[in-house]
């Protein structure tokens, strides 16, 4: 790998700042790495470098002070998120399309200096498995037999492989949570309202959020900084823009009482993913934190987090569904039916489940600094796999069991970075969850920062990717 394609992003984006490499040879230094990288993880099967470069020799002809927070830094976007003149597919043929304008979220980075030049692999229209008809699987860059996570799986192994310093993720039940610990990455859940959605269908909805997704903290931190806006057609959104979450990185205390739970009160956790986790937790204690195996009561979550995801979804694409089924992922029109088929009484009983969860959470944070739990029940799953079948042994219900673990923390509106923890017996990430108060991303990203030091996971990325049984 080059010299550029190892760097921090903040590296990278000091470079162009200082005008000693420019835009247009940053991005075909990306090009030349993506092509070679890209062709066995296939992380990114939507890539338009021409255009970039366009937009890159835009940036060229202004002073680097004048090129905004990223100064030109290629950035890769999900394809779930629109960018002016080129496809997002949702992973399904039924909505590939050029978008004409590029999304909210897109515009805001561009703002600020962000070069869009490929689209991340993703599930049809949802999941926590990355693999659709039109691109096939995205491949984990540590064992290219396993899967990536989901549904910001694409990005998440672009970050791993070098092919990406930054990549946008969102997060409905875990999408950049699960491919984060799957890849040994970084991102971040933000409050709702944070960063602003695509034009959303249903605007007042605070379960899907965007986020951003980089290969260490202090680089999620700039992202972070380069994707906080707001929009008229996003109502959660705020004109007020918060002081630098990388400049405040420095700022805060270390937590001094932290919760802790391998599965959150309910939930099965493989063993080996229970061990690396606990293993992590004297990095925690060396903060001169205090380490309690306490959580909030999660009863209820469950049934209520699939209630309100199946609203949501048939919302969204409950209209696909009569002239299309049979071209539809089979877990996907079951999800839209659980939404169609529900009952009123249900979605009013999971609404207020949520409501009192949300309570117990905001007492838990009056005496915890932190919340800590895995950001998976079990390491990264042969790519063959549609979803694991069994956790612990305990079988799985739905295409979505498996991620309860991330989907519960959705409920609660809190900020939550999925940080890499450590290395599972086969040389495969494990991540943990770190979840804050409502509103409080700076001091989040402040002790994910500490600990990450105290990992070592960050420094081995990018990785060259590894055939299946090959030494980690």
């Amino acid at each position: 790998m080059s010299s550029l394609i190892t760097m921090t992003a903040r590296e990278v984006v000091r470079l162009l700042r200082s005008g000693d490499v420019s835009p247009v040879a940053v991005l075909e230094e990306l090009r030349a790495h993506t092509e070679v990288a890209d062709e066995r993880v296939n992380a990114l099967p939507i890539r338009f470098f021409d255009a970039a470069l366009g937009a890159a020799r835009e940036l060229e002809r202004r002073a680097p002070a004048e090129r905004g927070m990223l100064a030109g830094l290629p950035v890769a976007v999900k394809d779930y998120n629109d960018v002016a003149g080129q496809r997002t597919t949702h992973g399904s043929p039924l909505t590939d399309e050029v978008a004409a304008e590029s999304d909210a979220m897109v515009r805001v980075l561009e703002s600020n200096g962000a070069v869009p030049y490929a689209k991340s692999n993703v599930p049809e229209f949802a999941g926590g498995h990355t693999y659709n008809t039109l691109f096939g699987a995205s491949r984990n860059p540590w064992n290219l037999g396993r899967s990536v996570g989901g549904s910001s799986g694409g990005s998440a192994a672009a970050l791993a492989s070098g092919s990406a310093w930054l990549a946008t993720g969102n997060d409905l039940g875990g999408s950049l949570r699960t491919p984060s610990g799957f890849n040994g990455t970084v991102g971040l859940r933000p409050t709702p309202g944070r960063i602003p959605r695509r034009r959303p269908a249903t605007p007042f909805d605070t379960l899907w959020v965007e986020g951003p997704m980089a290969r260490n903290v202090p680089d999620l931190a700039l992202m972070l900084d380069a994707m906080v806006g707001s929009d008229p057609h996003d109502p959660l959104t705020r004109p007020e823009c918060p002081a630098s979450f990388l400049d405040r990185l420095d700022t805060f205390d270390a937590p001094r009482r932290v919760g802790y739970s391998p599965d959150l009160g309910v939930l099965p956790v493989e063993r080996e993913v229970r061990r690396v986790c606990a293993g992590a937790l004297k990095h925690i204690e060396a903060l001169g934190a205090d380490v309690v195996e306490e959580c909030p009561d999660f009863s209820g979550a469950y049934d209520a987090f699939q209630a309100l995801r199946g609203h949501l979804v048939a919302a969204l694409h409950g209209g696909l569904l009569a002239a299309h089924r049979d071209r539809i992922k089979p877990d996907i029109v079951w999800n839209i039916e659980s939404g169609l088929n529900q009952s009123v009484a249900r979605l009013q009983q999971a609404e207020r489940t949520r409501g009192e969860l949300f309570h117990r959470v905001l007492d838990f944070f009056g005496d915890h600094d932190l919340l800590v739990c895995p950001s998976a029940p079990l390491e990264p799953f042969p790519v063959e796999w549609t979803s694991p079948r069994t956790l612990d042994g305990v079988a799985t219900e739905t295409y979505i069991d498996w991620i309860a673990i991330t989907f519960f923390v959705s409920l609660t509106g809190c900020p939550v970075v999925a940080l890499p923890c450590g290395f599972s017996a086969s040389g495969l990430p494990v991540g943990l969850q770190l979840i804050g108060r409502p509103g409080d991303e700076a001091r989040l990203l402040s002790y994910a920062a500490r600990l990450e030091q105290s990992f070592g996971v960050a420094g081995l990325l990018p990785v060259t990717p590894r055939e299946p049984g090959a030494p980690a």
